[in-house]
């Protein structure tokens, strides 16, 4: 069934390569839009059966069913809504958009449109992930207890976002995904080091209602690349690795002596998952979504969500009082 619709990539730079790459190779890419004549060049090279354009509205008026937006954050509302309106289908890198807002708008006009809309959070799709959330989902782990996410490297240093709307969605949208809910306060602290006016390292706390925490440290002034994310669960843990490749299950346990707690260390088992990789799978989950009009599981509910605490993170990270609520009615 896949392979029988067409789709064409607005975006061929740093990450929009990629998707023109998978794209490409699955067999469905027709077009491929970016102003930039440099990155038109890459993509012939690429994608040398695409046409290559770089007015979007030839991608509008053209025949294919989907497009997919992987252009700068600031510019995904206005193309998003372009897309939709235009009839087709659209996958748009995150963030969803820079505002609930916005964010709330591309969600209506895709329902009122009857149109998938579908956001880049790719760690959903990561065979990895996946199997932590199983581990979670059947009761392994016990009650979830708390989550900690580490996403580190040096560079590549940006203007147009600072580092939580750069690293965190891919964090906050599998945390969210793992607690199946959304938290009911946000806290987060960052520093501009490089920039005077982009934040470079943050730590983001996550407040749920049934007690379970999180805590995600991203940043682009670290020393070495790191990709690490603890489930801590009241009977297991767990420890996802992304940069090892590896996912170890803790069988440790808290004992008591003279009524105060002691670690009582067991063992860590490998746990084996699939070694595809994750941005194809996400490209064949959009794919599957526009055949079937099927629901992807990165629809745009899921990108509001992670949109929701983006933004509530934003206003405490330049707030005096740095823990926020979020309204219920938005949870």
């Amino acid at each position: 069934m896949i392979g029988c619709k067409k789709v064409a990539v607005v975006g061929c730079g740093y990450w929009g390569k990629n998707l023109v790459r998978n794209f490409e190779a699955l067999g469905v890419l027709a077009m491929v839009c970016d102003a930039d004549p440099e990155a038109r060049r890459l993509a012939i090279q690429i994608a040398p059966r695409a046409t290559i354009v770089s007015d979007f509205d030839k991608v509008l008026a053209s025949s294919v069913d989907g497009v997919v937006v992987a252009t700068p954050a600031k510019t995904h509302f206005e193309l998003g809504r372009r897309v939709l309106e235009s009839g087709k289908d659209v996958f748009i890198e995150k963030p969803l958009a820079l505002t609930y807002a916005d964010g709330v708008q591309l969600v209506k006009l895709a329902k009122d449109r009857n149109r998938i809309l579908m956001v880049g959070h790719v760690l959903e799709y990561h065979p990895g992930t996946v199997k932590l959330l199983e581990l979670v989902t059947s009761g392994e782990l016990g009650e979830l207890q708390y989550i900690y996410s580490d996403r580190l490297a040096l560079g590549k240093f940006r203007r147009e976002e600072n580092i939580l709307w750069s690293f965190a969605p891919h964090d906050i949208a599998v945390i969210l995904r793992l607690t199946g809910r959304m938290p009911t306060q946000v806290a987060a602290y960052g520093g501009s080091y490089l920039q005077s006016d982009v934040v470079d390292v943050t730590v983001t706390h996550l407040k749920f209602e049934d007690g379970t925490r999180s805590h995600i440290h991203v940043s682009w002034l670290h020393p070495f690349k790191e990709q690490r994310l603890v489930v801590i669960g009241s009977a297991k843990m767990a420890s996802f690795d992304d940069v090892g490749k590896s996912l170890v299950l803790y069988d440790h346990q808290i004992g008591y002596e003279h009524g105060q707690p002691v670690p009582i260390r067991g063992r860590g088992e490998q746990v084996p998952y699939d070694t595809d990789e994750p941005l194809r799978l996400e490209c064949n989950a959009y794919l599957h979504a526009i055949e079937t009009r099927e629901e992807p599981l990165a629809n745009g509910q899921s990108g509001l969500n992670v949109l929701q605490v983006l933004e509530t993170a934003q206003q405490s990270l330049t707030s005096a009082d740095k823990s926020i609520d979020i309204p219920e009615e938005r949870s």
